[in-house]
């Protein structure tokens, strides 16, 4: 039995640029920005919540398409699928040498019983005991669903019937034209992916831009600013019941250094060494000492004693932590007064306060959000 390729097919596969195409492309593509950008965005500020919502909404999108998917897989797989015969026109490996089965990429020309033969490429495992079955020329037994001819897959062990239909049969080749491919999604599908993906990351990054920069410039070295006699200035005000360190412009005291060498200048010498002190006060370019006066026994804590390194972390956690969108001001208080130090830090900005508490190690053990 002789079967010709007759007349190639002349419609051509129809694209994947359907609504419900470029709807879901959007949709895939907002999901990837978001979660990409909260992700990186919440290990850069340090943000739970975000790291979070970053591993989360890909999983939940996931689920959510797989559920969604379910009755379209019913019905596909309710559908019989068609047999027909197909001629190997070349086959090669393209992997798996390393396992019992490898993968062979054939290029077929598949020839059903009620429509035009067709050439197609499709790639399968196969067993290494069963290469030897298949080669150039050699007839075939295929299945596909009706509706996507381009997922074919050969029958391993066919029916007697069309076992003895293949090994009489004989197929010339389709040309190239006839041949079926998967339906492309079109330039509409990934220009509107893209254009979700931009959204997407756009949606996480505009609200906490301002944190962003202050985190950039909070952690650029000190070395990276042009030398000037302001950018390195500072007064050092020290009295029998006080000390203030006051920084010059361009500086901050959530600069580790800048923090370091204040603190520093407050306990060089031996009587400083023994003041105690009953509270700190740590703002942006200003830190105040109160100290315990000589003679009595107020509680107090030694200024070594304080988790001073940790200081900048505080302030980062509090103004992206705790609901203050846009935080203009912090504030860290250390004190002494109930006999255990105490370390609170709050922010403050144009949507209210908040604040947080350390111990005296710097551990955060309890929170007041923004309201």
């Amino acid at each position: 039995m002789t079967i010709s390729a007759g007349t190639p097919p002349t419609s051509a596969p129809p694209t994947g640029t359907t609504p419900g195409a470029v709807v879901l492309g959007f949709l895939t593509g907002g999901v990837t920005g978001t979660s990409l950008a909260a992700f990186v965005v919440g290990c850069v500020l340090e943000n739970l919540p975000l790291c979070l919502t970053g591993v989360g909404l890909p999983a939940a999108y996931g689920l959510l398409l797989f559920l969604a998917g379910a009755p379209r897989r019913a019905r596909e797989a309710a559908v019989a699928p068609r047999t027909a015969l197909a001629m190997i026109e070349s086959l090669h490996a393209v992997g798996g040498e390393a396992t019992s089965d490898v993968a062979v990429r054939f290029d077929l020309t598949v020839a059903p019983d009620d429509a035009s033969a067709h050439r197609i490429e499709v790639t399968q495992n196969i067993n290494l005991a069963d290469l030897p079955d298949y080669r150039p020329r050699g007839i075939v037994v295929v299945q596909y669903p009706p509706d996507r001819p381009w997922r074919v897959r050969i029958v391993k062990r066919p029916t007697p019937e069309w076992e003895d239909r293949a090994a009489g049969a004989r197929i010339d080749s389709a040309p190239g034209p006839a041949r079926v491919s998967e339906p492309s999604k079109g330039c509409a599908v990934v220009l509107v992916a893209l254009l979700g993906l931009l959204l997407g990351a756009a949606c996480v990054i505009l609200p906490v831009r301002d944190d962003l920069f202050d985190q950039g410039t909070t952690a650029r070295s000190p070395s990276s600013v042009a030398p000037s006699v302001s950018s390195t200035s500072s007064t050092t005000v020290v009295s029998s019941g006080s000390a203030t360190v006051t920084l010059g412009p361009h500086q901050s005291f959530l600069d580790e250094n800048d923090l370091r060498r204040a603190f520093d200048s407050l306990t060089e010498g031996k009587d400083r060494e023994e003041r105690q002190a009953l509270t700190v006060v740590v703002q942006e370019r200003v830190l105040s000492v109160v100290y315990a006066p000589a003679g009595t026994h107020a509680s107090g804590f030694d200024l070594r004693s304080l988790p001073y390194e940790r200081f900048p972390a505080l302030v980062r956690t509090a103004r992206t932590t705790l609901g203050v969108h846009s935080p203009r001001t912090w504030q860290i208080t250390a004190e002494g007064l109930t006999g255990s130090l105490t370390i609170r830090t709050g922010v403050s900005g144009s949507d209210g306060a908040a604040s947080l508490e350390a111990d005296s190690k710097g551990k955060i053990v309890r929170r007041t959000p923004a309201r």
